[in-house]
């Protein structure tokens, strides 16, 4: 049996990168279940509200909606369920360190399947205050009008 090769894309969280500086990002393993797994493969998931933490050495990713398969029967899967992730235990430990710090959480930036493999992006963030936000987005507008000007010159 062959593995796709690559990495296929099924949710990205765009409003973390809006929300928190992102300090580390780490590529963690999913527990799922077989109609979550077709779920996803149909391309169907929302990281929105989305968040990750360490309880009795594990990590686990909480709040995650991942929708019923429609084809599934009795046998189909709870859409919000707390989901493991599959972690190095070096990696836990550093985590569990760092999300005890004020401020510090864990929240997922993309849900894809690499080889085939269903797999979570999460990042170590701490979340932005009200300027912060604003002045990422008078920077962003600010290299839009630039690039705009550059071009027209051309």
């Amino acid at each position: 049996m062959s593995r796709e090769k690559g990495r296929k894309l099924i949710a990205q969280n765009r409003r973390a990168r809006h929300d928190y500086h992102i300090d580390d990002t780490y590529e963690a393993g999913i527990v799922l279940t077989g109609t979550e797994v077709k779920s996803l493969r149909a391309g169907r998931a929302s990281l929105i509200d989305g968040f990750a933490q360490v309880k009795e050495g594990e990590v686990w990713l909480e709040n995650v909606h991942i929708p019923e398969y429609a084809q599934g029967t009795w046998t189909n899967h709870a859409a919000r369920r707390p989901r493991k992730l599959l972690l190095h235990r070096e990696e836990i430990a550093r985590l569990i360190g760092k999300t005890q710090e004020a401020g510090r959480t864990l929240v997922p930036l993309s849900l894809y399947f690499s080889e085939g493999h269903a797999k979570v992006e999460i990042a170590l963030a701490r979340g932005k205050r009200h300027y912060d936000k604003r002045r990422d987005i008078a920077e962003r507008e600010a290299k839009r009008d630039m690039e705009r000007a550059l071009r027209r010159r051309r």
